[in-house]
């Protein structure tokens, strides 16, 4: 782990062990073995991650299977030598960088909170012992990087598109991903300057696309975040529109 803000010491050198209720917000470790989860929970790594601090860094060695206990990320290319473009946001639950991690490669995106964080990270040898011993880790894996698959597909398409409330529909709809992100439920913890960050629209823009939606019975605006009412409708938006 790493960060760029000086006035902090690097991520790593902050990590801990993680707490009980955090490693209740772990979902894989459910299809270890009790012997596995034992072995894996005494390597898994947590810190406590800044706004702007520097996760993953394009063009760095990918050393740790990272999710998110607790926040929101933001995986893009910023930096890059080309076009910016934001791949996803990762909320509570979301784990990443497998496939990078499986090629032992460089990260070819940058990760970010968008808020104050809580990090997990499982070094990349314990990552790689458990595809060699465990079946239904493996099956785990493969789900995750099927479904990523259609993600970063999905999050092209939504570069492309140019109509606001669009735009900040598929974002939302991303974020409410059951297989990626098991720990947001029904009710995500999001403001409309974070959506905005990850939609490339002002809060302003957002509030208005976050009424019409709302006016179309497919989510409600609540205090601190927004729950979904409809997930297929939002998906297929603006099909039932």
């Amino acid at each position: 782990m790493s960060a760029s803000d000086p006035l902090h010491a690097p991520l790593r050198q902050r990590a801990r062990a993680a707490s009980a209720q955090e490693l209740e917000a772990i979902p894989w470790l459910l299809v270890l073995t009790p012997e596995q989860r034992q072995s894996t929970i005494a390597q898994l790594q947590v810190a406590d991650a800044e706004v702007g601090e520097r996760i993953c860094r394009i063009g760095r060695p990918a050393n740790f299977w990272f999710g998110v206990i607790d926040g929101l990320l933001k995986m893009s290319n910023d930096d890059s030598s080309g076009p910016a473009i934001t791949f996803a946001g990762i909320p509570p639950g979301g784990w990443f960088g497998e496939g990078t991690l499986l090629k032992r490669e460089t990260y070819r995106y940058n990760i970010q909170p968008l808020r104050r964080s809580v990090v997990a990270g499982l070094p990349i040898e314990a990552f790689h012992q458990l595809l060699e011993t465990s079946i239904s880790f493996n099956r785990y894996m493969l789900n995750q990087l099927n479904e990523r698959v259609g993600q970063f597909i999905a999050a092209r398409e939504m570069d492309r598109i140019s109509d606001p409330d669009l735009r900040v529909a598929r974002h939302l709809a991303a974020l409410f991903h059951p297989q990626l992100y098991p720990g947001v439920g029904e009710l995500l913890r999001i403001t409309q300057q974070e959506l905005g960050y990850l939609a490339g629209l002002s809060r302003q823009r957002v509030n208005q696309a976050l009424n019409h939606l709302a006016g179309q019975q497919l989510i409600r605006v609540e205090y601190g975040g927004v729950r979904v009412i409809d997930l297929q409708g939002l998906r297929q938006f603006p099909a039932l529109g």
